[in-house]
């Protein structure tokens, strides 16, 4: 799959978007909730959660990959920084955006967040689901997000001991937490 070229669309900057003089920082926090694919929309996909390939597991469905992980810590960003959301930002009807990875849209976020003159200065990602099965590759997902949010990420999982859509395994869920400080000057 090639990664989009076009630059994200943000809303127009408010007021608040703006870095106060007094500001020291800023917190965000979001959800994003994909539904595994139906076998035919499974077809030549590969679930990405935390910014990581599961090649033997189903996808999620999604415009783009659905790495839910990597939406909510998207969305907790814009949302700290007072930039709008996914759906604003990446909406359905920029079809540049189709299949994107979870990867693209959180350097486009990191660099949107950085020309309003914020950084990530924490995170914390909860994924939320039976699978894929995570404790043996959280330390890579920490590192991976890490490595693209520009800060420290910490990732972790849980299920809903078999209670609701996530505990069916009709999809998966994601919880984020985000510490932006403003970018020294």
């Amino acid at each position: 799959m090639t990664e989009p070229s076009p630059t994200a669309t943000p809303l127009a900057a408010a007021p608040s978007a703006a870095l106060p003089a007094s500001a020291t920082f800023r917190v965000g926090q979001a959800i994003d909730v994909h539904a595994f694919a139906t076998p035919e929309q499974a077809r030549g996909k590969t679930l990405m959660v935390a910014c990581l390939p599961w090649p033997d597991e189903t996808p999620l469905e999604g415009h783009s990959d659905g790495d839910v992980a990597a939406h909510a810590l998207c969305d907790a960003i814009l949302g700290a920084c007072a930039l709008g959301d996914m759906g604003t930002v990446f909406g359905t009807d920029r079809p540049q955006w189709q299949g994107a990875s979870g990867e693209a849209f959180l350097v486009e976020v990191v660099n949107m967040a950085a020309a309003a003159g914020w950084r990530l200065g924490n995170a914390t990602v909860q994924v939320i689901g039976n699978k894929p099965r995570m404790a043996a590759r959280l330390p890579q997902a920490c590192e991976r997000m890490t490595l693209l949010a520009q800060g420290p990420v910490s990732v972790s999982a849980t299920t809903t001991d078999g209670l609701g859509f996530t505990g069916r395994g009709e999809g998966l869920a994601a919880l984020a937490s985000v510490l932006m400080v403003p970018i020294s000057r």
